[in-house]
This record gives structure tokens, C-alpha cells and sequence, in this order.
């Protein structure tokens, strides 16, 4: 029997990403869980559901660019703090590596081994939230976590975020295939 406990989001764990956009004409990360995927066939469309207070949203509104950097698991203190001071009254500029891609206006994080330059493609405003959907222009990722030309995630080495328990947590072993266990209840 299952038993409720209220109307909680529990779809964590989430990836964290963080976010990249110039504001002001300088650069700024913040450490964001809420992304999703809308769409994977092209366009590829995907979404930010960022706090309407956050400095960094200033910044994709002005741009209409903005990056998602996945970090690895050993880049957690990093991703962390800039999810805690805000650019508002620190400059992040120099906490990670900065190179710029196709777009010019999204920085990308150098040390992350996968980042994805979008252009923004439309806001969603809710009340307490700004979703910002963005098409993925280009997607880049180091050599060193590629398998035969694909992101073989063993190696990525991401940080997923938990809401409940408050912590970061890494990937175990894959555990099956997907579109093909299931097969196994097919009649």
C-alpha cells in the first residue's frame, strides 16, 4: 500500500548543470538541477526552470544564449559555490575555465568533459520561476569521455542533486538496456 506524503516533486535525483550567460557583459555560473529534456529530436529543446530572483537570468534574457555545463563528480566544490554566492555581489568569472563556442555570448566551462550552447528559444513565466527553454546549437564534449563518437557516461562522471536528502550523489553500474529488458514480459 503506498502511503501519501503531500504533493512533493520526487523526481530527483537530477543532473546538475551549471548554467553559463554573460550579464553585463561579464561572465556568470549557477549551479542549476532543474533541466529537462523537450524535445530530442531536432530542434533539441531543453529547460531551465530557474528562481525569478537569480542574477544569471538577466543575463539570457539580455544575450538569448546561455550554456549547460555538466561537471564531473570531482568538480563538486566548485559547483557548489556557485550555487551559493550570488553574481549579483561576487564575480564568478574566474572559478572555472572560460572558452566561448559558435555563439560568442554562452560560456563554456573548459573543464567539463559535455556542454551544450543553446540559443534561447522562448520563457515561460510561472510565479515563482523563469523557464527558460533553449535550443541546443552545439553540443561539445572532451575525447576522454567518447566511445566509438558517444557520450559513454561511466566516464563523464556526473554529480546528481537530491532535494530530500540535500546531498550530491554519483552514478552506480548500469543495470540494464533500455528498450530490451522489457522484452522479457512481452507475450
Amino acid at each position: 500500500m503506498l502511503q501519501k506524503i503531500g504533493n512533493q516533486n520526487v523526481l530527483y535525483p537530477m543532473p546538475v548543470t551549471l548554467v553559463g550567460a554573460l550579464v553585463n557583459g561579464r561572465v556568470n555560473f549557477i549551479n542549476i538541477a532543474h533541466v529537462g529534456i523537450l524535445c530530442a529530436q531536432p530542434p533539441h529543446l531543453i529547460s531551465l526552470g530557474m528562481n525569478k530572483t537569480h542574477y544569471t537570468n538577466a543575463g539570457i534574457r539580455e544575450n538569448k544564449t546561455f550554456s549547460v555545463n555538466l561537471p564531473t563528480e570531482a568538480m563538486v566544490t566548485e559547483t557548489d559555490y556557485v550555487g551559493l554566492v550570488s553574481g549579483r555581489v561576487v564575480d564568478k568569472s574566474g572559478v572555472f575555465e572560460v572558452v566561448f563556442g559558435e555563439l560568442g555570448t554562452a560560456p563554456l566551462i573548459k573543464n567539463c568533459p559535455l556542454a551544450m550552447e543553446c540559443r534561447l528559444y522562448t520563457v515561460v513565466d510561472t510565479p515563482t520561476t523563469d523557464v527558460f527553454v533553449g535550443e541546443v546549437v552545439a553540443t561539445y564534449a572532451d575525447p576522454s569521455v567518447l566511445v566509438d563518437g558517444k557520450v559513454e557516461l561511466s566516464k563523464v562522471k556526473p554529480l546528481l542533486f537530491d532535494m530530500t536528502s540535500r546531498k550530491y550523489w554519483t552514478l552506480g553500474p548500469a543495470i540494464a538496456d533500455c528498450w530490451k529488458i522489457g522484452k522479457q514480459l512481452k507475450k
